[in-house]
């Protein structure tokens, strides 16, 4: 066996080879790129015969390299980096630290303990390009958040009856009116007519002259007032903001459907719209961060480990705690927690279990961590055995017959 290290940066990749016993064979500074990935393979062939005699860790799971070696036939591992920066502490104490040194750091790790830690998983090129777009769709979202708070601040500096009038800043009716009016004086002196036309531009169809009368009535109502040449400044900022919110919204209703459309030719994609809570956006992150590699988690557990949702217990000595997971995949927490959220309103099973750790003094976001990781351990039940969720079978084990509570 071949057992390579390889840390990697932007343009350039440190490895290391060694033997079984832990003998330096090679170390090398390769580019990033085709030429690199060139050497790589010639290096490797000097010391193995067979793809599948070598060994690869690197601290990434994805990219055009990370795809090259895996189409090589080598086993790779993805160690997470926190787990490196402990190895290497097992290696030099006095804290020193090169890429190079790390190479090495990972080789060895792969030689002694790979058994630790799970061979990168083998998901579809479906579930990747899903990956990558409900990735970039959640990324857009989070970019027009911080848009739209920027927005907030700078109106509340000059333009608080903006704030009055509209709860919403992405909203259309926001962004039309904004635009039209970007200051509290041509505000004020808009008539409903203007403003039902610019909501009307907006999209918006229904009680056009019942909303533009709140609208009117809000910005003349009398607010402080900042000079003028601040106000003119701001005015800028907030034309300039409202162009890129509008975009932004563009852009999310764009990238929506081209995730709807992947995510539903996918074959696991009726199973898991048929959870509850589940629809196509949240379906799809869901899909995309578990990956459909059947054999990347061997039971409910380790799904519910990768998730987040399950507790975490540290025990020594006579102390024992068990809290929540804090190093986990956010992305796909924040899915689950949403999931979590969905399932009361369509599952009688998901409210009742919900419920039920309220009244044992979970508070809101733990009893909708522990409803997570319910429906986490439910989903790989699913997608073990090709069914799509029963609402009984779920929850039926959970339930008390009559004649049990009477006894």
């Amino acid at each position: 066996m071949l057992f390579v290290g390889d840390d990697w940066a932007e343009d350039h990749h440190d490895v290391h080879l060694m033997d079984e016993t832990g003998l330096q064979l090679a170390r090398r500074r390769l580019p990033e790129g085709l030429a690199g990935i060139g050497a790589f393979h010639a290096l490797v062939a000097d010391h193995a015969d067979e793809p599948e005699e070598v060994v690869v860790g690197i601290e990434t799971d994805r990219g055009l390299w990370v795809q090259a070696l895996i189409a090589a036939g080598y086993q790779l591992y993805a160690i997470n980096p926190l787990a490196v920066a402990r190895y290497r502490d097992r290696h030099n104490v006095a804290g020193a630290k090169s890429d190079a040194g790390d190479a090495k750091v990972l080789a060895d790790l792969v030689r002694t303990d790979r058994h630790n830690h799970r061979p990168i998983a083998g998901d579809s090129h479906d579930a990747g390009a899903i990956k990558v777009l409900a990735r970039g769709h959640q990324n857009l979202i989070w970019s027009r958040n911080r848009q739209t708070n920027a927005l907030r601040s700078a109106l509340r500096e000059y333009y608080p009856g903006a704030l009055v009038a509209f709860d919403d800043l992405a909203a259309t009716d926001c962004l039309a009116v904004l635009a039209k009016a970007p200051t509290p004086a041509v505000g004020a002196r808009l008539s409903v007519g203007q403003i039902s036309a610019a909501l009307k531009r907006g999209g918006r169809q229904r009680n056009l002259d019942r909303r533009a009368n709140e609208i009117r009535d809000a910005l003349r109502n009398e607010q402080l007032t900042a000079p003028e040449a601040i106000v003119d400044a701001f005015a800028a900022t907030t034309i300039a903001a409202v162009g890129i919110i509008a975009e932004l919204n563009r852009q999310i209703t764009r990238l929506e459907q081209s995730l709807a459309d992947r995510f539903e030719q996918h074959p696991d994609a009726d199973i898991y719209r048929s959870l509850p809570g589940l629809g196509v956006i949240l379906g799809a992150r869901a899909l995309g961060e578990f990956g459909d590699d059947p054999d990347r988690y061997a039971n409910p557990k380790s799904r519910k480990n990768y998730a987040g949702t399950s507790p975490l217990t540290v025990a020594s000595g006579k102390k024992r705690a068990v809290l929540a997971r804090h190093i986990r995949n956010r992305r796909l927490y924040d899915a689950i927690d949403h999931w979590a959220f969905c399932a009361l309103t369509t599952s009688p099973g998901c409210r009742a279990f919900y419920d039920q750790r309220r009244a044992a003094g979970d508070l809101h976001h733990q009893a909708l961590r522990a409803l997570g990781n319910r429906l986490v351990g439910v989903l790989h039940g699913c997608l073990q055995h090709h069914t799509i969720y029963d609402e009984n079978t779920a929850w039926a084990h959970r339930r008390t017959e009559p004649n049990e509570r009477a006894a």
